[in-house]
């Protein structure tokens, strides 16, 4: 890949009904849903906000940002990984 390329800090959002809110332990991996994967921190957040936010009245479901760049290259900068600024 050449170096003008841009830089790719995939992100998947995922979510689901948990067992126990301690814990991260889906409650049926079959109904896991697969949000989306998004080329950046900012656009996986606006994802997984909008889902958060249409599933407020079900306190068991649970939504998160898995950050797949870190999975695929351990020794990748990250520094561009950052929260949005609210």
């Amino acid at each position: 890949m050449p170096d003008t390329a841009p830089q790719q800090l995939l992100h998947l959002v995922i979510g689901g009904e948990l067992v126990d809110l301690q814990q991260n332990t889906f409650k049926n991996l079959d109904d896991v849903e697969v949000v989306g994967l998004f080329p950046n921190y900012a656009t996986a957040h606006a994802a997984w906000k909008a889902k958060a936010q249409m599933t407020v009245d079900n306190a068991q479901m649970r939504y998160f940002i898995v950050h797949l760049h870190r999975l695929l290259d351990p020794g990748q900068d990250t520094s561009k990984d950052q929260k949005p600024a609210r």
